[in-house]
């Protein structure tokens, strides 16, 4: 295998996957569509999905220009990552906040977490955490 197969095997980088991330979720949240995020970029909209999914790398002014256009501060595409100075250290936990993040990454985990907090009543809210705690123990009997 040369270098160049070597290097298109290679995941993308833990840090271009989480920024990515949050580009997709601040961009979703706004319902920005990757067409117009990427035409205020002066980009294709492929390229935009390569930035999401972490398989291309942004540049540091590029992201100033999406930190721009989205309306949100540079900080809250590394929101959630482990300060570098202190090793990497999260200080909390790492797995719980990384299904968080996938399950906000989904369409339906975004539209959830919008739509949830707008349910007045707490009891209601607390029936439907009972039908999806229900449901997703029953997926795991299956599998």
């Amino acid at each position: 295998m040369n270098d160049r197969n070597a290097e298109s095997s290679k995941s993308p980088n833990p840090v271009d996957l989480h920024v990515g991330g949050r580009v997709r979720m601040r961009r979703k949240m706004l319902g920005v569509s990757q067409e117009r995020l990427a035409e205020a970029l002066g980009l294709t909209f492929q390229q935009v999905q390569k930035y999401e999914r972490g398989a291309n790398r942004i540049s540091a002014s590029k992201l100033y220009e999406i930190a721009r256009f989205l309306s949100a501060p540079i900080a809250y595409f590394f929101e959630g990552l482990g300060d570098p100075a202190a090793g990497g250290a999260a200080g909390h936990d790492e797995t719980s906040e990384q299904h968080v993040h996938g399950f906000l990454m989904t369409s339906e985990g975004l539209e959830l977490a919008a739509a949830f907090p707008r349910i007045a009543r707490s009891r209601l809210r607390r029936r439907i955490l009972d039908l999806v705690r229900s449901l997703a123990d029953e997926e795991e009997e299956v599998a």
